[in-house]
This record gives structure tokens, C-alpha cells and sequence, in this order.
């Protein structure tokens, strides 16, 4: 038996995620550039004795070539202005960036990348509504565009995970996703909001994906008292047994929506009477966004909560519960490297520039370095304990149940040797930052013995100076800068952070395993 979600973040220490429910990081990366459609090239060959009859043939092909090169430029200009169609056969394709082996970490920010301080280049609101935020949403949705839009109801990284599966849901039904802010369900909640821009850069992740966002508040007036009602879909309903509605979020809350739910059929649990599958697949869900089968399967939509509203699942904003359990095959797919949700979506999920400033300054901090010096490569681990020690049934005696420092040792040794083999880069022990829940000072004594640094948020004082959300945040954001990375398993923030080292700094990664004596012996 596998853990369960976690589910609760230390209040100022190392913010420990939430694992990954048990199982029973641009297109552009995956996708050759697209090629023109090309005119065939032809020669005619002429000689001095060519007759007037010839010249004038030369003539007619010429003209005729030029009207066909112009008409094909004019179709060409055309289709690019279309602002409603968002399928990947419109999608802007580009190579991936080569990360060259260096001797010390590439600087955080990219001169040639976009970040959201280029203001510049970005207009003064999202092409893909009407204008600036509205009192009512539905004042500034476009009427050639169609959205997505769902909430979110776990830890702050099976959030993050929730929001990608929504995002990819919208661009396989060739939708804009509006996106919702996080919630502190799992840092307390007198942290208040966390806006997904202040985390992440969505403006250039609509440029790297191709895939089009926009966030709640550019859409609708968060100071905005007017109650919105809006028709959704309940997959939650449909994919488990214990809860005959709705899965709760206070995400309709915030953004003052009272929501009419209609229970998704049936089919689209991935395992039928199966009380311990709560999956879906994508095109499942995809299925009821378009009109055929959304004909089939409205007509018996539950009140709304405030205004007793009733309404089906609304077909210009399509709107889902939870989405956290959605995949390609099943749920939990971000462990491999197959997950769509991953490939095209989550990837593409870059820190903002001030997230990476602030990065910088703790990664100096922690290896003692001058505020102007050159980050060297480092390898990051982050090990989970806190609610994980509920799971070790496994385990004969308590101290079984977790890895022992030396075990992680030599998962950071294996990673040292792959760098060495892949990238000729050379990390010592002292150059490992280590991330953990753990509270028992001798274990960490131990870790400090081997060379090992820490981020100590208390000492720092991170949530007083930058707010409760940033511990977890900044951890993450450290993983990710990393040339290495030891993560533990079944833990969703160690995924993710794997997912980044691998994909954004093409580095070696491992995973250490638990629950039972020598789980992590190979």
C-alpha cells in the first residue's frame, strides 16, 4: 500500500510537499520546425534560338509564377491574423536550446529569453480577452475564442500538477485556459493567495509552448463584487464512490462564481467500479467540450450554491472540478517522462524573474559566496519524512522505514560520477544543498559532517520577509538550478524538481527509495 496525499506544509521550516497519489517540466522541444509548403522549382532552358513564340511563353510563366507567389503570400498573411484558432498546426516551432557543458552554472537569467519585465513587447492586456478586467467575466471573454477553466484542492505542487493537466486539456480542445491563483490549503490559511504570475512567467509560457493562458485577474476585477454564475462539470462525482458531489475548492470563492455542477458520466472513470481508481484520460474529459457529446449528457445539473442557480456545463467557458487525477493513461503520469501534461505543458512552467533573483541570493547564501560571484554547479536533494513516517507499515522497526544518510550518500556520489561521464563537470560534497522536513538536529549534524549545506528559512526569516508561500517556493526554485538532484520517492515535489533538473539543466538525476529496510539497496 502506497501513501496517500500528504497533507500539510511546516509552517516556516523547509515547506515538505505533498506526495503523489499512489499508483495501482514547448512543443517546439518535441516537434521538428514546421516546413512551408514549397513551390517547385523550375528552369527553363533557353538558347539564343529561341523563337518570339518562346519569349513570350517565358513571359506568360513568369507572370503567372509572380501572381502565384503573391495569392500564396496573401493566404499565407491571412491565416496568420486569425486569432481564433489555436490548434498545434498553428503553433510557432523553434529548436530547443543546447546547454553547453560549463565549469560553473550557466547565469540564471538568459539574455535572449523573454521575461515578463520585456513590457515593451507585452500589450497593455491579453489578446485573448476584450480589454482590462471586468466586473463580470463573461464582459471580457471573446466572442470568437472558446476557454477552459477548473480549480484546484490539494498541496501547493499537486496544484501546480492540477493546473498543467488543465492547460493541456484546453490545448488538445484547442482552448484558452484561464488560470486560477493557489490557495494556501497547505501553508496556512492566514498566508493568503498566491497569484500563479507571481510565480511563474505566463507570458512566456504562452511564447515557449505556443499554448495560450491568461490568468483570472486579467480577466475578471478581483475587487469585483458582482456574483458570476457559471455551469461545470463534476469529474470528481464521477470517479469516486465516498463523495456524491462536487469536489470542494475555495477557488469559486475568491473569484466570486456560483457554480451549477453537472456530474460527468460514467465513462469517463478510467477503471469502472473501482473504488480505489479515481483517474480519467484527457480525451475522456476533451470529449464533453464539444457538442456532440455534450448534447448527450446535459439536462441534469445540480443548484448552485448561493442563488440556487441552475445551468449546464457552460460551452464558451467549459469548466471541470479537479483535474489533478487526468492523464494521457491514468493518473500520476509526471513520474514518467512520457507525461504529456509534463512534455508540453509543465516544462514550459518558468519561474518569474523576481523568483530567480531571490534564488540566487539564497543559492550565495548558502554556499557562502560574494553577492556578485558566479553560481558553480551544485547538486540538490530534497528528502521527505514529516507525514511519510504514517506510511512505513512496511518497516519492522521505525528506524527502517527512511534511508539512512549514508544510502543518499551514495545516490549523490552516482550523480557526481554521471556528471563527471556526461558533462566533464566536477561537484564536490560541499556544492550539495540539502532540502528536508526532518527536525532531529543530529540527523542533520550528520548531513553537515558530509560537506552538505542547508537553506535554513528561519534563520533567513523567508516567510516574514517575502510571505509563507516562498519556503516551498524558493526550495523548488533551488532544485531546479541545480546540475544534479537526489529527490524521494512518491513525492510529488521531488518529481517535479527532477522533471526541471533533467529537462532545464539536462542533468543527472536519482531517486531514493523508502518504507522498509534496504528499500534503496541496488
Amino acid at each position: 500500500m502506497d501513501p496517500q496525499p500528504d497533507l500539510e506544509i511546516p509552517r516556516y521550516s523547509h515547506g515538505r510537499s505533498e506526495s503523489r497519489i499512489p499508483l495501482l517540466n514547448k512543443y517546439a522541444d518535441y516537434f521538428s520546425p514546421p516546413l512551408s509548403p514549397g513551390l517547385p522549382s523550375s528552369k527553363a532552358h533557353f538558347t539564343g534560338s529561341h523563337t518570339r513564340l518562346g519569349r513570350l511563353l517565358f513571359v506568360t510563366f513568369a507572370f503567372l509564377s509572380t501572381a502565384t507567389l503573391i495569392t500564396f503570400a496573401s493566404f499565407s498573411l491571412f491565416t496568420s491574423l486569425r486569432q481564433d484558432s489555436y490548434s498545434r498546426s498553428n503553433i510557432a516551432v523553434s529548436s530547443p536550446e543546447a546547454e553547453p557543458a560549463e565549469t560553473s552554472l550557466p547565469a540564471l537569467h538568459d539574455e535572449d529569453r523573454y521575461t515578463n519585465d520585456d513590457i515593451h513587447d507585452e500589450p497593455e492586456y491579453s489578446p485573448y480577452v476584450l480589454g482590462p478586467p471586468t466586473e463580470s467575466f463573461r464582459d471580457n471573454l471573446r466572442n470568437d475564442t472558446k476557454y477552459i477553466t477548473s480549480w484546484i484542492s490539494a498541496g501547493w505542487t499537486n496544484d501546480v500538477m492540477t493546473y498543467a493537466n488543465m492547460v493541456y486539456l484546453g490545448s488538445i480542445t484547442d482552448r484558452v485556459t484561464i488560470l486560477p491563483m493557489f490557495i494556501p490549503s497547505h501553508v496556512g490559511g492566514d498566508a493568503g493567495d498566491l497569484a500563479f504570475g507571481e510565480v511563474f512567467d505566463v507570458p512566456r509560457f504562452n511564447r515557449d509552448s505556443g499554448i495560450p493562458a491568461v490568468e483570472w485577474s486579467e480577466v475578471k476585477d478581483p475587487q469585483s463584487e458582482e456574483m458570476d454564475t457559471l455551469g461545470c462539470w463534476s469529474v470528481w462525482e464521477a470517479v469516486q464512490y465516498n463523495e456524491h458531489y462536487a469536489r470542494h475548492s475555495w477557488v469559486p470563492e475568491k473569484l466570486n462564481l456560483d457554480i451549477s455542477y453537472t456530474k460527468a458520466p460514467d465513462w469517463i472513470k478510467l477503471v469502472p467500479n473501482y473504488e480505489h481508481d479515481h483517474s480519467s484520460t484527457f480525451w475522456a474529459l476533451a470529449r464533453l467540450s464539444f457538442p456532440e457529446e455534450r448534447s448527450k449528457n446535459i439536462g441534469q445539473a445540480t443548484p448552485s450554491t448561493h442563488l440556487g442557480y441552475i445551468a449546464d456545463p457552460d460551452d464558451h467557458l467549459l469548466c471541470y472540478d479537479y483535474l489533478y487525477y487526468a492523464g494521457a493513461l491514468g493518473e500520476a503520469e509526471f513520474d514518467y517522462d512520457f507525461s504529456p501534461a509534463w512534455r508540453y505543458v509543465a516544462r514550459h512552467f518558468r519561474w518569474t524573474s523576481r523568483i530567480e533573483d531571490i534564488t540566487s541570493i539564497y543559492i550565495r547564501r548558502a554556499f557562502e559566496l560574494p553577492e556578485d560571484a558566479e553560481i558553480p554547479p551544485y547538486i540538490a536533494i530534497h528528502v521527505r519524512h514529516g507525514d511519510f513516517q504514517n506510511w512505513c507499515w512496511q518497516a519492522e522497526l521505525p528506524e527502517d522505514c527512511f534511508a539512512p544518510i549514508p544510502v543518499i550518500a551514495r545516490r549523490v556520489r552516482e550523480v557526481q560520477d554521471e556528471l563527471r561521464r556526461k558533462k566533464g563537470v566536477d561537484v564536490p560534497m560541499t556544492r550539495v544543498i540539502i532540502t528536508s522536513d526532518e527536525q532531529d538536529p543530529a540527523w542533520w549534524n550528520e548531513t553537515a559532517a558530509l560537506g552538505w549545506v542547508k537553506v535554513d528559512h528561519d534563520e533567513l526569516q523567508t516567510a516574514q520577509i517575502y510571505g509563507r508561500w516562498y519556503p516551498v517556493v524558493l526550495d523548488a526554485a533551488i532544485h531546479s538550478y541545480a546540475q544534479g538532484f537526489v529527490g524521494t520517492d512518491r513525492s510529488t515535489f521531488s518529481i517535479l524538481s527532477r522533471r526541471r533538473v533533467e529537462d532545464w539543466q539536462d542533468g543527472a538525476t536519482r531517486t531514493v527509495k523508502w518504507g522498509y529496510k534496504d528499500a534503496d539497496a541496488h
